[in-house]
């Protein structure tokens, strides 16, 4: 795989030219002329324009799918006034001077609309500067065109590699003049993806693609019940297998707790696995058989949805207004624990070598996460650790979670080697992390044809507190705020309302999932706020309607409205819902349509409204959301994750069913141009699917579903 380091040599870096980036973090950077000796420019993020015209980017979030390899880059040739084709790209490496590096949180193109412009509008200006210097002339004279400065009167022009030089005595602009929105000729525009040739061919370099010289591969066999410890150990049938090396006691560790594992070393990953499967390993597991229990875990959210949970916000006295109501009804909402699954099992290749450095090659959300995590493993610091990051085969949260990464570095320090560690589909599926389960108890009221109290009480394991041991037992889970607040919803009830936490804790390990919390918390609030619009007599759209006064919402909905022809009269036997909710700073709504067949019903069509507001490619909008609702649809009707005696009841596709394509209902997808500031892409649209399916099917069929997953052709 071609390294940073190599990739930098390759593309004439060490002639002279310049260097910039404009970041919160350093403001006030000066520029810095390009020579072997200072690759690692201290700044961030930054771009590099060398003399024989050469522009690189160094793209600080990981592509896991989301499409960051092209709209990162997109953002700066906007601004430079060049092609894609003409930006190489080069992955940070977790190193401090590039910032927050996660993709994650859909905050890709959000975090990095600013500095990413504002590096390539400074280094345009700059450019601008240089060749009107050289030409005599002033700079409104001047304008950038395709990696050229030209000269309006006279047609005469220099390459950007012509003036990189003398660029780089200037002092960067601290606040250069970005174009107008009107003036995009990229931002907001259909563009090819240029990576998608090589995902296609299969010349693009994933983390199970990696090969280093002196690799050993290692199968790591982990307790079916997650934290048993060993017993004993019986390899006699393993080490038979030609191409094992040895057996190796080693460790899981996740954030919250390590777990006993043994791990095959062979040559090859078939003989590593072949290995695996032969070995005989007796666990002490303690009392998890009776603990690692969803059954026992969700009888305790019941058990806690009778109860008072801790208060978070409230306006008014929601249970005094709510007991002196007429009008009223409450109703308990559950979603369950889910696998990411990702196409690409984790993976990860780690070399610890003799000098104390390391070196890793793995396909990553976050290379800044993993350098910390490995150096407070490894007690190694910073500067001795070198990150490459592959493309990643998908990841939803996962690849955040380093846990198999740590296994290759413990296994790695051990055997003083280059160890692959390769999960299998079915140590992705029975070892987690999960979305958590979670349920939601609603609670509301109804005055004069119209919602003005609402309670929502979510209950259940904490990310905050489990993956990052950051909750005390008297604190509600500070993300609520940007779930189900209503200040995130915009909904406005007039006399009262109130969100309240109860954490339920598990031993089931636990992480983010694409959309986070608002796929657990969106089911229950939109599916409640159209049992409340129910109870108004009132249409649903109206009843939210009614309750917004945002007028970004009230745009989405309306929209929504139109492109789904919600008010059409149905045949008998069809219905349709709909569902909004606003997650990663956009706003999304979905409508379902389903008809009745035997004792279930058919999705026949969904239409999706998204306001994201400034976007870089709508192509690419649609595709993740077309993705969302693939696997909103499938959190809902296919499998969940269940634990029964201590261990996990799915062990891969054949009882964790995703949708097929055959499956997939007709899907509309509508972008609004709102012209607000960028919000998330890859996530928000998934949280309205669940609940808009739910409504149509109680429109349809008039039968409330309030658990997740549930059995789209058997309702009865």
């Amino acid at each position: 795989m071609t390294s940073r380091r190599n990739f930098l040599k390759t593309t004439s870096l060490t002639t002279f030219g310049f260097a910039l980036g404009v970041s919160s973090f350093a403001k006030d950077a000066t520029l810095k002329k390009i020579t072997p000796a200072i690759v690692s420019l201290e700044i961030n993020p930054f771009i590099i324009i060398d003399t024989a015209g050469n522009i690189t980017l160094v793209n600080p979030r990981p592509d896991m799918g989301q499409g960051s390899t092209q709209a990162v880059p997109s953002l700066l040739a906007e601004e430079l006034e060049v092609s894609l084709e003409k930006v190489k790209i080069v992955q940070s490496d977790g190193k401090g001077k590039y910032g927050d590096q996660t993709s994650g949180g859909s905050s890709s193109v959000r975090a990095l609309w600013q500095p990413i412009r504002k590096a390539g509008a400074a280094a345009r200006e700059m450019l601008t500067q240089t060749a009107a210097k050289r030409w005599n002339v002033s700079t409104t004279e001047c304008f950038a065109q395709d990696g050229k400065i030209v000269h309006r009167g006279s047609g005469k022009s220099l390459t950007y590699g012509e003036l990189a030089d003398d660029a780089s005595k200037l002092e960067i602009p601290k606040n250069p003049k970005l174009k107008e929105a009107k003036d995009f000729k990229i931002i907001g525009k259909y563009n090819k993806r240029l990576d998608v040739p090589e995902r296609v061919t299969g010349k693009a370099v994933y983390g199970l693609d990696v090969d280093v010289p002196g690799m050993v591969y290692a199968s790591v066999l982990h307790s079916p019940m997650l934290h048993g410890k060993i017993a004993s150990i019986d390899d006699t049938e393993t080490k038979k297998i030609a191409g094992v090396l040895q057996v190796v006691r080693t460790e899981r560790p996740m954030p919250h707790r390590k777990s006993e594992a043994v791990a095959v070393i062979a040559t090859n990953w078939w003989a590593a696995l072949k290995g695996k499967k032969a070995l005989k390993v007796q666990w002490d597991n303690g009392d998890y058989e009776k603990t690692l229990s969803t059954q026992k875990y969700f009888d305790a959210t019941y058990e806690a949805a009778r109860k008072e949970g801790i208060n978070y916000e409230e306006k008014g006295d929601f249970s005094a207004k709510y007991a002196s109501a007429k009008q009223k009804t409450e109703a308990n909402y559950e979603t369950p624990f889910l696998s990411h699954a990702p196409i690409e099992p984790e993976n990860a290749v780690v070399h610890v070598k003799d000098d104390g450095t390391v070196e890793i090659w793995a396909p990553v959300q976050g290379p800044d996460w993993a350098l910390r995590d490995v150096c407070g493993y490894l007690k190694v610091k910073p500067e001795q650790v070198k990150i490459n990051v592959t493309l990643l085969g998908g990841a939803f949260g996962r690849k955040a979670y380093h846990d198999f990464l740590l296994e290759a570095c413990h296994l790695s320090k051990e055997l003083k080697k280059p160890v692959k560690v390769t999960w299998t589909r079915e140590d992705d599926i029975t070892q987690g992390p999960y979305r958590p389960g979670m349920l939601s108890h609603m609670q509301g009221f109804v005055e004069n044809g119209k919602i003005t109290g609402f309670h929502h009480h979510a209950i259940g394991e904490s990310i905050a507190g489990q993956v990052f041991n950051g909750l005390k037992d008297d604190e509600a889970d500070p993300w609520l705020t940007g779930e189900i607040s209503p200040e995130n919803s915009k909904y406005n009830f007039a006399t009262a309302s109130k969100v309240s936490w109860t954490n339920v804790k598990t031993d089931i390990p636990v992480v983010w999932w694409r959309s986070v919390y608002a796929s657990n918390f969106g089911w229950g609030q939109e599916c409640f706020i159209d049992e409340l619009a129910h109870l108004t007599g009132k249409d649903p759209l109206e009843a939210r309607l009614a309750i917004l006064s945002d007028e970004r919402f009230r745009k989405v909905l309306e929209t929504l409205a139109e492109k789904a022809n919600w008010k059409e009269k149905l045949p008998e036997g069809q219905g349709k819902g709909l569902a909004v909710f606003r997650s990663f700073d956009s706003i999304s709504a979905a409508c379902v349509t389903v008809s009745r067949q035997a004792n279930g019903v058919k999705i026949d069509k969904v239409v999706s409204v998204i306001d994201c507001g400034y976007y870089v490619n709508p192509d690419n909008v649609k595709a993740q959301t077309e993705g969302n609702i693939v696997m909103g649809l499938t959190a809902a009707i296919k499998d969940g994750i269940t634990f029964t005696n201590g261990v996990c009841d799915q062990t891969n596709f054949h009882q964790f069913n995703l949708m097929r394509i055959n499956e997939a209902p007709k899907m509309e997808i509508h972008i609004i141009d709102s012209g607000a500031n960028p919000g998330g892409v890859g996530e928000p649209g998934l949280p309205p699917i669940a609940p808009a399916l739910g409504n149509a099917i109680f429109a349809a069929t008039g039968k409330r579903i309030r658990k997740l997953p549930f059995d789209i052709t058997n309702l009865s």
